[in-house]
């Protein structure tokens, strides 16, 4: 009886996972499927299968909307932003897990305070900040912000990690004549990986699906973004659907391949946080 009620769980949650995944990667096949037929094809069935497979869509509009370079652009400001967010948080959250930092109340509430106001209420002065800086259509200043906007979880989610870490071993690193500098690379560092991972992927996925601020700020064709550069192309695709499903394609399967080759990582590190926390 209790074979048999654990086999109908099993079932039941085999049945609500399939209908996630179902609702979760049809747009994604629908999308791939489309960008294989023809105008007439996807009017007259769009969620069918394609007669004749146009697999040269693809390697039409990769030359025809200079994908290369905004996917170049898009893999550069993405990893400069994880770069440099998981360099300043884990650095900061080790200070802030370890050291009685004056006023530390406050300056997590004013990160929290500014994680909940829409960005649209500041990117006017940043705007103006960074062209009086000379950083407009310049990967940089996309970068900067980033690292500001996505700074914040960083930091907490690092230092539930390093809160639970041992100070004895640190004590004990300092006894054997270890440096600080030492202590971070050689003890911190190795035990927060997972935490790193986790950051990294996130910001890393962020980064590359954000299109206002990329296309506020990057506004000529050789510094767009790929999100920014498909927005760009909209107008001249307009007409061409297939075409559109396979720059769409293109920008979006590179992505969902990488997250679910390293999504068992992800889920490692938000659940170790989650627990640590």
């Amino acid at each position: 009886m209790e074979f048999q009620s654990q086999s109908r769980a099993k079932i039941l949650v085999y049945v609500i996972l399939g209908f996630a995944a179902f609702f979760i990667l049809y747009p994604l096949v629908l999308m791939l499927l489309n960008s294989l037929k023809t105008n007439f094809e996807i009017f007259l069935n769009p969620i069918g299968l394609p007669e004749n497979p146009n697999w040269g869509v693809f390697a039409k509009v990769w030359a025809a909307a200079n994908l290369g370079r905004a996917i170049f652009n898009s893999l550069l400001i993405s990893l400069g932003t994880v770069l440099s967010v998981c360099t300043v948080t884990s650095m900061a959250a080790w200070v802030v897990a370890r050291r009685s930092v004056p006023g530390w109340f406050l300056i997590s509430l004013y990160f929290l305070v500014t994680t909940t106001i829409p960005i649209q209420m500041y990117i006017f002065p940043l705007y103006f900040v960074m062209g009086w800086l000379g950083l407009i259509n310049q990967p940089l200043a996309v970068i900067y912000i980033y690292t500001a906007i996505f700074t914040p979880f960083a930091l907490f989610l690092l230092r539930t990690y390093i809160v639970e870490i041992p100070v004895e071993l640190e004590e004990a690193a300092r006894i054997d004549g270890a440096s600080e500098s030492q202590i971070f690379f050689r003890v911190i560092l190795p035990l927060i990986k997972p935490g790193l991972i986790t950051v990294a992927l996130i910001t890393g996925l962020s980064a590359w699906n954000e299109f206002l601020i990329a296309v506020t700020f990057l506004q000529t064709g050789e510094a767009a973004t790929a999100t920014a550069r498909f927005y760009q192309l909209i107008g001249r695709f307009s007409s061409n659907w297939p075409e559109q499903m396979a720059i769409a394609a293109i920008i979006a399967v590179p992505v969902v391949v990488f997250f679910v080759i390293l999504q068992r990582r992800f889920i490692e590190g938000v659940s170790s946080g989650a627990v640590k926390g």
